[in-house]
């Protein structure tokens, strides 16, 4: 009998120890997730973004690019925009024509604000005349140009002053079994046949416009000479001018640069001002950035052009932003800017058309219209949501009605 309350009584007692042990143990906690602030001085910037890479299939292959958590950035929905009159965005496909498809967009707001209707213009019949005066322009300096797709926004006004303009269903760029845009065989030959020019020394600018125009005609099909408009029959010029009437002198170009004076009128130098255009407004970047953003509030959209191959960037996400990792808003300014246009990391490389802002979570936000690729992959098909900071560091020039811009351009009287 004493044997087992011996026996149960050591039991007990190392039950109560193992309790005590076990109930006094420390208990694992849950970790805590802190997101991680950019900080200056006692000054909180703005969140910290982190460089990641993502795999995405290219043309067959698996590739590797440096991306961002787009899942962090907190971002208006559509709705809360402050939006103007466009038509549906258009797709450029396999072309190089983001400057017309941007342009032709804009243009056709501006025919809306001005009151003359919810017109559809016709991007390729620029785009065939476009071309037309590339080889033109090549043949007269002897090949010394940049020749490719791309060119700039007053190039579509340039085009329309000298050809015209049609509607979008006089003229397509399509040939009857076609449904999508692919220039790449069209500028594969028409290239050949210029550098065929170059090296054989044959500048007869008549025929070899002609020739051009007959590669043309065969991928693109025979501009309309006459177009059909209210039972009448008029010219692509009389469409323009006695129908539409557009303001084609009233759009002004703007650049922001520290390799030429600021609040003089310079040359945009990028390859696809092939022309070497000097009508560029040269503004600092402050006044760069606000004319946007001021002309957008007072009611007229902007045609805009710079660099989208960038990180900050997804077509996936509807978003254009700068990372933290690239640079904090609080850091961009026109040094920084410039460094990033002198070194190529900031490039000519697209246009696009805004048609929207709104502020939201201190930030301000742009709609954008964009005839891309990458832009029908997300939600918002045709579109993107462009942060400050991505307008601010990335577009490099714009084209907008010169009343949102009258008391900008009246600096430039005083310098005169």
């Amino acid at each position: 009998m004493k044997k087992s309350t011996a026996f149960l009584s050591s039991l007990i007692l190392l039950v109560c120890v193992n309790f005590l042990f076990v109930s006094c143990e420390k208990k694992e906690e849950e970790p805590v997730v802190q997101k991680k602030i950019i900080q200056v001085g006692e000054e909180e910037v703005q969140p910290y973004n982190e460089a990641v890479y993502k795999t995405r299939e290219q043309r067959g292959e698996e590739q590797k690019y440096l991306s961002t958590d787009f899942s962090e950035i907190k971002k208006p929905s559509w709705d809360e925009f402050t939006q103007y009159f466009h038509h549906t965005p258009v797709r450029q496909h396999r072309t190089g024509t983001c400057w017309c498809f941007s342009t032709t967009s804009f243009l056709e707001s501006e025919l809306k604000r001005l009151g003359k209707g919810e017109v559809k213009l016709s991007e390729m019949f620029t785009v065939y005349w476009e071309y037309v005066e590339k080889a033109r322009y090549f043949i007269q300096n002897k090949g010394d140009m940049h020749l490719g797709q791309g060119s700039e926004h007053n190039a579509v006004t340039t085009r329309m002053k000298k050809y015209g303009i049609v509607p979008a269903e006089s003229y397509t760029g399509l040939l009857a079994e076609e449904t999508e845009h692919d220039h790449s065989q069209l500028f594969r030959e028409l290239r050949n046949y210029l550098m065929f020019c170059k090296e054989d020394e044959y500048w007869d600018e008549e025929k070899a416009v002609e020739y051009t125009k007959s590669i043309l005609n065969k991928y693109m099909g025979k501009p309309p000479e006459v177009v059909q408009v209210d039972g009448r029959s008029i010219t692509p010029q009389e469409y323009l001018e006695n129908v539409l009437q557009l303001p084609l002198d009233d759009y002004v170009n703007f650049m922001s640069t520290k390799s030429v004076p600021f609040y003089t009128q310079a040359e945009y130098k990028v390859p696809d001002n092939w022309w070497h255009s000097d009508v560029y407004y040269n503004v600092p970047l402050d006044v760069f950035y606000e004319a946007i953003l001021g002309g957008l509030k007072k009611g007229y959209t902007v045609a805009l052009g710079g660099d989208v191959s960038e990180p900050g960037k997804s077509g996936e996400d509807d978003l254009a932003i700068i990372p933290s990792y690239d640079i904090p808003l609080e850091l961009i300014n026109q040094d920084s800017r410039e460094f990033r246009f002198y070194n190529r990391t900031t490039f000519d490389d697209h246009a696009i058309h805004a048609v929207g802002y709104t502020e939201f979570d201190g930030r301000e936000w742009f709609l954008i219209k964009d005839s891309g690729r990458s832009a029908h992959m997300g939600e918002l098909v045709g579109y993107y949501l462009f942060r400050d900071d991505y307008i601010r560091l990335k577009m490099l020039s714009f084209m907008i009605h010169k009343d949102a811009v009258s008391e900008i351009l009246l600096e430039f009287e005083k310098t005169e």
